[in-house]
């Protein structure tokens, strides 16, 4: 019996496939909005292609559409082939498809018609919102109804993370989003002043944090061993790297708010926490490198375990570069500049993108009855494109913030600023343009993972041979 038929795999190639859809959208919309950066004329003047209106389309779309169906459609692999039982409740799985899918569409209409809360990473108004949550308790019953009824005893790591995540999502979402409305397009939310900004934190980092961290590391524990065809380097540092991580990452959200009206106790708990997160996240990092142990020669013929790889030496040098810059006195410079925008993107591009991408690679060939991808050269393309674009990006906007911190901190010597902040914009233009190219390679790496995947889907489904035995 093929797999397709011992599971549910239906709903898993709806997700997969709109998760290169939603990539495409997403990416698209940030290679425009970095183009405005540079050529401000580029909104034509039309309110709702404002860069303040599809700046946070662009990050919904990248993080919660493209990301999030990627996680739905990992998770939903993952957890099936591990307990060894169909999902729990197909349904209801399905109208998480559909539900997720809705509510993008409802925020690619909202966003550029100016319907926000104004809250970084919760954008949607109150009757989104609350879809949100629907369709994520949902998720949440098909996910842990599928672990209860497991035919194995033991639950593999990559489920605990994805269950985490789960979990830890549902209950920011709803206390971050905690609203008075007062029309269908407007609402208050219940905190004022800096408890607002804290809950917010709270939540905007742990939404990094869980999203964007828990949720991948569970799809990293997965496909990285299986694609490598080796068992995980420790099982014991795993289960270390688990609760270190879930235990620790709650309490980092305050370092956004340095040097702010936030109690400065509370700004330095942030900074500590974030300092202390360094350890666990390394060790998972170092747990994915050294799987390959013993097969790295592997890197050399396929390039899903080599974008695999160099998603986890993204992750390690995100998770690096975050603690450092939550250091109040790095963050003096850092804070506001374009920095903070290059290490955004060595996370979303070089770590979540790369993981979801080989992760698609790896799995669609199984759900629709194929041995590989149609082709993988142009996989291997893929990664060469992505990744350039990815060092482009992000070299370029480190380079601009260290220097924008730089310019902005300058004074002559009878205390006046030695730059205005116009003379920093111009310095920086240039750095926009190597942005925007960067962006744009990625953006083309993405056209090339669709035609590869609309190939393969349309290819011959393999059926399997029986080979005579000799007498």
């Amino acid at each position: 019996m093929s797999n397709h038929e011992t599971y549910d795999d239906k709903v898993i190639r709806q997700f997969a496939v709109i998760t290169v859809v939603w990539g495409i959208i997403g990416m698209l919309v940030g290679v425009v909005i970095a183009a405005q950066l540079l050529l401000p004329v580029l909104n034509f003047d039309i309110a709702w292609l404002s860069y303040g209106r599809l700046r946070p389309l662009h990050t919904n779309a990248v993080i919660f559409a493209f990301g999030g169906s990627g996680l739905f459609a990992t998770s939903y692999y993952c957890v099936q082939r591990t307990c060894h039982t169909r999902l729990f409740m197909p349904k209801l799985a399905a109208f998480t498809f559909w539900g997720w899918t809705a509510i993008i569409i409802a925020a690619v209409i909202t966003l550029p018609l100016g319907i926000t809360q104004g809250k970084e990473y919760a954008e949607l108004e109150w009757p989104i919102d609350i879809a949100i949550a629907v369709v994520w308790v949902s998720y949440a019953i098909v996910f842990f109804g599928t672990i209860a009824k497991r035919k194995v005893k033991h639950i593999y790591v990559a489920n605990w993370f994805f269950g985490a995540f789960i979990l830890t999502i549902a209950v920011l979402h709803i206390i971050n989003n905690l609203a008075i409305p007062v029309t269908w397009t407007k609402s208050y939310p219940i905190y004022s002043g800096a408890v607002d900004a804290m809950v917010q934190w709270w939540y905007g980092h742990n939404a990094v944090g869980f999203f964007l961290t828990a949720g991948f590391l569970g799809m990293m524990y997965y496909f990285v061993p299986k694609q490598a065809g080796r068992p995980i380097f420790s099982y014991r540092l795993s289960v270390v790297h688990f609760w270190a991580l879930i235990s620790i990452y709650m309490w980092a959200g305050p370092h956004h708010l340095h040097y702010t009206s936030l109690p400065d106790w509370v700004q330095s708990v942030g900074m500590v926490f974030s300092l202390i997160l360094l350890a666990p996240s390394w060790g998972g990092m170092i747990n994915g490198m050294m799987t390959l142990s013993g097969a790295w020669h592997k890197l050399r013929t396929d390039p899903i375990l080599k974008m695999m790889i160099v998603a986890l030496s993204f992750y390690g040098m995100s998770t690096f570069e975050g603690p450092m810059m939550s250091i109040k006195t790095v963050n003096a410079l850092s804070h506001y500049t374009d920095w903070t925008i290059g290490h955004v993107h060595a996370g979303a591009l070089g770590w979540v993108a790369l993981m979801t991408i080989a992760s698609i690679y790896s799995l669609l060939p199984r759900i629709y009855g194929k041995t590989e991808m149609y082709s993988i050269k142009l996989i291997d393309v893929h990664f060469w494109v992505a990744t350039i674009g990815v060092v482009l990006y992000i070299a370029s906007m480190w380079i601009a913030g260290v220097m924008q911190g730089l310019m902005w901190r300058a004074f002559n010597d009878d205390g006046t600023l030695t730059y205005t902040f116009i003379e920093s914009l111009s310095a920086t233009y240039p750095y926009y343009a190597i942005r925007l190219f960067g962006g744009v390679l990625f953006l083309a790496g993405m056209f090339v993972m669709a035609y590869n995947v609309y190939k393969t889907i349309k290819g011959v489904k393999v059926e399997p041979v029986l080979v005579p035995q000799p007498a």
